[in-house]
């Protein structure tokens, strides 16, 4: 399953509300990976999502694959729409 979402946090995902994102994406199973200028990291992976230097208003797809996708797709996009 893959969604595109618009970053809506104040902050983009930089720093803190990187690492919070991070955290809630590893509470799931499923594979998950975020997208952003076709380069694709894990989602789980704080280092990764850094370095695609998200600011707020941008567009990314949230990618999971995996018994508990669906819900680790909506709960991570209600993360990052939340203003």
């Amino acid at each position: 399953m893959e969604k595109s979402v618009k970053v809506e946090l104040e902050t983009g995902l930089q720093s803190r509300a990187a690492s919070q994102f991070v955290q809630e994406a590893n509470r799931f199973t499923a594979h998950l990976f975020l997208e952003k200028d076709k380069r694709r990291v894990n989602a789980k992976s704080i280092m990764g999502l850094m370095s695609l230097a998200i600011t707020s208003g941008e567009m990314v797809r949230l990618i999971a694959e995996g018994d508990d996708e669906k819900e680790a797709l909506n709960e991570l996009t209600e993360f990052v729409s939340d203003t």
